[in-house]
């Protein structure tokens, strides 16, 4: 298994164009981020970091980071990277825990670094290209580095108490390319843009890496812009673009949409919720099929896709899963779900995680005899296709019933009025848990609680409809895009 990929493409395609920054227009081949990665892998060796030791990383996606990422595969460097979003106190837990020996820091958040108050040394990310290291001749690449090696750890937001560190292997990242690639028909003719952060695996291992990994152009984007994403879209000729629900809605209400082509694109793939079919259809007029999946930042993360000739016909599906990924679904006694039916997902393969960092206890919670436990409720249908229910945690009992908030949202939804819903578990005298929806509307429309519950009494079980009502202007989203739930239960 070949770990060192930027010395590879290197020797195959040393001139071309690898990475390049969409704000500031710097492009870098192969070649070149090879070189910087050794000059970078060279120096911090001479500066006794040593293989497995953590260096955490407080910045956008640059092309310093790229190199820094094949320099961690050059020499077992473990990247740790820090959530920018996050308040000093949460970024202090993460460097703390994952004990990080260095961290990086770019110029934009070195003022949120020092409200930080760590003892940990830091450097401008910056700095990295301007180098000044002889070459170490005997260090050998391939020699210290095994498939087993961590290469990140990446923290979980945190939803349920404090954030957990994922450990992600050279094993995992090289199996996801190779499931990405099978799935998607990646090769190195291939060209994206990345809109997602780097301190979620989306990030990283949706598209970059294994564009990587096949020789493929990236290209970076610090911020998601709309307009900005349309011309870098249409005019680099991008070929693969990976983005969550809101930002497929927000590109096709920019002013230059109407009259934009996409010749080269093949599709979008789309992670979160499932998409409005018109949505689905505004793209397929422009000649863009939707391609929507599953994945999490323990396994994969590319776990399933949908095929996109199957977007309409099965909308709200995920798809299958990826060619080097075991699955089943279990039921709540434990016992393996045959044929058409419902289950808690779980997976094996080369692609699950061994644990998390430091934290045994949550290791064993969610490991079974090699077999992840991914707290997603799934339904299998008659053809094998799968969909996503709910998380485990999200759903409550009503009753002695139990209620799975996503399908009372996706019934609300179809309501004229509603432009966003979310519905969680809050205390109740009589039924021990009722539902509270929580929803924002469209433009020009009002909505009380009594059209809610005559609208759900049209579609859902009586123990299904929320006894509770909050209007809110927009509900609150994580860094992914995906609605807030912790947020709404704080409320």
């Amino acid at each position: 298994m070949e770990l060192n990929w930027s010395k590879k493409w290197n020797i195959y395609t040393p001139y071309k164009l690898a990475v390049i920054e969409v704000e500031t227009n710097r492009s870098f081949t192969f070649k070149k981020l090879n070189d910087f990665a050794e000059e970078i892998r060279n120096y911090l060796t001479t500066e006794g970091i040593k293989k497995g030791d953590r260096i955490g990383v407080l910045s956008a996606f640059c092309a310093e980071y790229v190199a820094l990422f094949f320099a961690a595969q050059k020499a077992g460097f473990v990247l740790v990277p820090l959530n920018y979003r996050l308040a000093p106190r949460e970024i202090n837990y993460i460097v703390t825990n994952a004990e990080c020996s260095l961290v990086f820091v770019s110029n934009e958040y070195i003022q949120l670094w020092n409200q930080t108050d760590l003892a940990v040394v830091h450097k401008p990310l910056e700095d990295l290209f301007n180098l000044k290291v002889a070459k170490m001749s005997d260090f050998k690449d391939g020699e210290v580095v095994s498939e087993d090696d961590p290469i990140f750890i990446l923290y979980t937001s945190g939803t349920t108490g404090t954030p957990k560190g994922a450990i992600y292997t050279h094993k995992m990242l090289f199996w996801n390319s190779i499931n990405t690639a099978l799935r998607l028909k990646v090769h190195s003719d291939d060209s994206t843009l990345i809109v997602t952060p780097p301190f979620h695996t989306g990030g990283w291992n949706v598209l970059l890496t294994p564009l990587l990994h096949f020789g493929g152009t990236v290209y970076l984007m610090k911020k998601f812009d709309p307009d900005k994403c349309l011309e870098v879209l249409v005019e680099k000729n991008i070929t693969l673009f990976m983005l969550v629900p809101t930002m497929v809605r927000m590109l096709a209400e920019t002013p230059k949409f109407k009259d934009a082509t996409f010749r080269h694109l093949k599709y979008f793939i789309v992670g979160g919720e499932p998409l409005p079919i018109p949505l689905i259809q505004i793209w397929a007029e422009k000649g863009v099929p939707i391609r929507q999946g599953y994945g999490l930042t323990e396994c994969g993360p590319n776990i399933t896709s949908l095929p996109e000739t199957d977007a309409i016909r099965k909308r709200g599906s995920i798809g299958f899963v990826n060619f080097y990924v075991e699955y089943k679904l279990v039921d709540s006694e434990g016992n393996a779900v045959d044929g058409e039916g419902i289950g808690e997902l779980w997976l094996k393969g080369p692609i699950v995680t061994p644990g998390y960092w430091k934290n045994e206890e949550a290791t064993q919670n969610s490991i079974s005899e090699g077999w992840f436990k991914t707290g997603d409720i799934l339904r299998r249908d008659g053809e094998g296709y799968l969909y996503v229910v709910d998380r485990i945690k999200n759903l409550y009992i009503s009753g002695g019933e139990n209620v799975y908030p996503a399908e009372v949202e996706k019934y609300i939804l179809t309501h004229e009025a509603v432009a966003e819903v979310a519905v969680i578990g809050v205390p109740d005298e009589k039924w021990g848990e009722t539902g509270k929806a929580f929803i924002s509307l469209k433009p020009g429309y009002s909505f009380d609680y009594q059209e809610l519950k005559s609208f759900c009494e049209k579609g859902l079980a009586k123990y299904k409809i929320p006894k509770h009502l909050v209007i809110l202007d927009s509900l609150p989203k994580s860094d992914t895009g995906k609605i807030d739930r912790k947020k709404l239960k704080s409320m």
